[in-house]
């Protein structure tokens, strides 16, 4: 099968969340079961210093609202995927991928309006004719709609089929009406069945509503989204495309999240001598950190973006009432009110609390192989990455009720991995880790830990389904 992947991130090229790591994953992983994988991204500042500099760009025309804008197509094979980086430098030749300083780039419609032309028009350029054009999330949603629209009667694109995968809802990419010239589109798209978003245009709602099939990134959020809790207004469209949507949870690359070869780690470890390599990865960790050591204490750990949805306001209070009984680490950066929180957390319980303020991946491995608890305890989670990657490390996630969560941490049963406490629920939330800390003292936690080394949360189940999705939407 010729796949055509169509985002604004993935790794190894860029990167600002989670997106990445699918996005890049999923590619290389469908490129090696032996499929035809084309891969478009823009190309901004952060891989200009990349190999993509050895080659010429070859020259590319795009039209969009009538103006004709060149740019040109750098090219990189990498392992089993042809990777497209579009180059236009007024758009892409910036700090930050969509914004500084948690501010969005003024222009992030136009630029990547241009970038879903550019990505359908490159791909005829370079001769990828795609069965399936898999596109992810609102910066790649025109390019569900131009297929319907402005390539519905280009041969090229006859029998070309389309995917959405919405990877969280609450980014939506919504611009002002009058933009809707400007973007590409013509009145017939402003209306509830097309582009049209509480008087706004929406480039999630161009994926949502044009697409074949529509895929989110786990089995519970699909049907989250369609209540009014967690569909934020889209609610409706989803349940009259319900036999379109599925939910397929992500994977891992357990290439890069192992702790028997990770380099980030001080001592490598596998199921079989997860307590001791822990512990050497948990005394190297409080060292760094200034904790005071040694120390019996289980140690809790956070890895997130400091954001309302992850819910770590819930959390800062729950953990310092147990603060005589753990420590904690955490690692993010995001809303300059949580930053102050945890700064001050930190600076309330010197050697029993650290803060890490930047984004730093060799440390989020450290975190994760030291820490005994894991701490996500999100509103929403549509799949959540964090709790996979505790778990293969051998740390026991404490998480909310929702989302991918529920389908990958369970409490009670043979296959127990982990606590769950109900979704914004301060309560809740502090009685799990009071479950959590009195099993790390019994001996149901060597069991506990073992089950969530245990779980399969690589790509292979997933690559499955996404296959089936594509043979759905691709056209005879």
């Amino acid at each position: 099968m010729k796949i055509l992947f169509v985002a604004s991130e993935a790794v190894p090229f860029c990167k600002t969340g989670g997106l990445a790591d699918v996005v890049g994953t999923l590619a290389q992983k469908m490129g090696a079961a032996g499929h035809d994988v084309c891969l478009f991204l823009p190309k901004y500042r952060t891989v200009l210093a990349s190999p993509l500099e050895e080659g010429q760009a070859r020259p590319l025309s795009v039209t969009l609202a009538g103006e004709t804008v060149e740019m040109g197509l750098r090219f990189l094979h990498r392992r089993s995927v042809s990777n497209y980086f579009v180059d236009h430098p007024p758009s892409f030749d910036r700090e930050g991928l969509y914004g500084v300083s948690g501010k969005d780039h003024e222009d992030n419609g136009r630029r990547f309006a241009l970038f879903c032309v550019a990505a359908l028009e490159g791909a005829k350029a370079v001769g990828f004719k795609p069965d399936v054009v898999h596109a992810h999330d609102w910066q790649a949603g025109p390019v569900c709609a131009h297929l319907k629209r402005r390539y519905a009667q280009d041969p090229y694109f006859a029998g070309t089929g389309s995917v959405f995968t919405l990877h969280n809802m609450a980014y939506q990419g919504n611009f002002p009406r009058a933009s809707l010239a400007a973007f590409g589109f013509s009145p017939e798209d402003w209306s509830s069945d097309g582009l049209e978003y509480y008087g706004q245009v929406s480039f999630l709602k161009a994926g949502l509503a044009y697409a074949d099939r529509i895929t989110t990134v786990s089995p519970t959020y699909a049907d989250e989204i369609q209540g009014a809790e967690h569909g934020f207004g889209f609610e409706g469209l989803l349940q009259r495309r319900a036999k379109v949507l599925s939910g397929v949870l992500n994977g891992l690359d357990t290439e890069v999240w192992d702790p028997s070869r990770d380099p980030a780690l001080p001592r490598h470890y596998g199921a079989a001598d997860s307590a001791a390599g822990k512990a050497a990865c948990k005394e190297a960790l409080r060292k760094e950190c200034g904790l005071e050591f040694p120390s019996d204490r289980p140690l809790i750990g956070v890895v997130s973006r400091l954001d309302y949805q992850k819910g770590l306001d819930l959390a800062i209070p729950a953990v310092e009432a147990r603060l005589d009984r753990a420590q904690f680490v955490a690692l993010g950066t995001g809303d300059p009110a949580l930053t102050e929180q945890l700064a001050a957390l930190e600076r309330r319980h010197p050697g029993q609390v650290h803060f890490h303020r930047q984004f730093d991946e060799p440390f989020a491995h450290r975190i994760y192989a030291a820490s005994d608890i894991f701490l996500m305890p999100s509103r929403f989670e549509p799949c959540g990455l964090g709790q996979m990657i505790a778990m293969r490390y051998g740390s026991v996630p404490v998480a909310a009720r929702t989302g991918g969560l529920v389908d990958t941490v369970f409490e009670v049963g043979a296959g127990a991995n982990g606590f769950l406490c109900a979704p914004n629920d301060r309560s809740d939330l502090s009685r799990a880790l009071d479950r959590a800390l009195a099993s790390h003292r019994s001996r149901d936690w060597d069991a506990r830990v073992g089950a969530a080394m245990a779980g399969d949360f690589s790509w292979d189940r997933s690559v499955e389904e996404y296959l089936r999705v594509y043979a759905e939407a691709a056209k005879p």
